[in-house]
C-alpha cells in the first residue's frame, strides 16, 4: 500500500484517512492477506496532516472533534491481525509519524527524520503518539521528542528502537520484500498469532500472557502451517 498525495509530501487529509480506514478494514474482514506492506511515494513518507480548515480556525466544539475524529486512522493499522511493516521512504513526522507508530515493524531510508512537533503549535499528538511512542522507545526519550517538538535524524531513531533498520534509500524496496519473506516463511498463521501474543501479552500480568500464549499455541497446532513446519 502506498501513500500518493502528488505533491510529495502526503500529508494526510479526510480523503486519504477514509482511504487507509477503509482498506485496512477489508484487510481485516477478509483475512485472506498475509502481510501489509505501508509506504509512500514522493519525498516524505508522510509531512502530517493537512491544516484545518479555516471554518474551523479558533473551535474547540463538536465541528473540530468531529474532523479530528475523521482524520484518526492509526487504531485501523494497528488493529488488523496480520504483520504490517512500514517502509519508510522519507520523512516521518507528526500524524506521519503516528501513523508509522501504528506497524509492527519499521525499515527506514537513510536520510529519513521523525518527529511529533504538534507542541511547537499549541497542539499535541492526538492518533496514538503520546501513547505508542512511550511504548515503543520509553517514557524519557518520548517525554523529550513529545515536550521539546525534537526532531531526530534515522540513525538516532535506530538506537531508540524507533525503527528497526535503516537502509540506503535505493535499498528500501528489496530489503522491505526481504523482511517480508523472512516473516511469511514461518507460515502466516503462525505469523498471526504471534503477533496476537506479543500485543494482547504486552497489557496482561505475565501469567495470564503465558496462559494466551499457550492457547494460540494449542489452536496453531491444528492449522496447515503448523503441518507444514512439521513436515519441512
Amino acid at each position: 500500500m502506498t501513500l500518493d498525495s502528488g505533491d510529495g509530501a502526503n500529508r494526510v487529509d479526510l480523503r486519504l484517512a477514509a482511504e487507509l480506514r477503509e482498506v485496512f478494514q477489508a484487510i481485516q474482514e477478509d483475512q485472506s492477506t498475509d502481510l501489509v506492506i505501508l509506504t509512500a511515494s514522493g519525498s516524505a513518507f508522510s509531512a502530517g496532516r493537512e491544516l484545518a480548515p479555516a471554518a474551523l480556525a479558533g473551535s474547540s466544539g463538536p465541528e473540530r472533534l468531529e474532523w479530528l475524529s475523521q482524520l484518526q486512522v492509526a487504531s485501523f493499522i494497528a488493529l488488523v491481525s496480520v504483520p504490517v511493516i512500514v517502509a519508510i521512504n522519507g520523512d516521518a513526522l507528526d500524524h506521519g509519524l503516528e501513523l508509522a507508530l501504528a506497524g509492527d515493524l519499521r525499515i527506514a531510508v537513510s536520510n529519513a527524520r521523525f518527529g511529533l512537533t504538534d507542541l511547537a503549535r499549541g497542539g499535541f499528538p492526538w492518533d496514538g503518539g503520546t501513547q505508542r511512542l512511550p511504548r515503543l522507545i520509553g517514557l524519557s526519550w518520548a517525554r523529550d521528542m513529545i515536550l521539546t517538538s525534537r526532531i531526530i535524524d534515522a540513525a538516532q531513531a535506530l538506537d531508540l528502537g524507533l525503527v528497526n533498520r535503516v537502509v540506503e534509500p535505493d535499498r528500501l524496496e528489496a530489503e522491505t520484500r526481504a523482511l517480508a519473506e523472512d516473516i511469511l516463511a514461518g507460515g502466516p498463521i503462525a505469523a498471526r498469532y504471534a503477533k496476537e501474543a506479543v500485543i494482547k501479552g504486552t497489557d496482561l500480568p505475565l501469567t495470564e500472557g503465558l496462559r494466551l500464549e499457550a492457547d494460540l499455541n494449542v489452536i496453531l497446532q491444528s492449522t496447515a502451517d503448523r503441518a507444514e513446519g512439521i513436515q519441512s
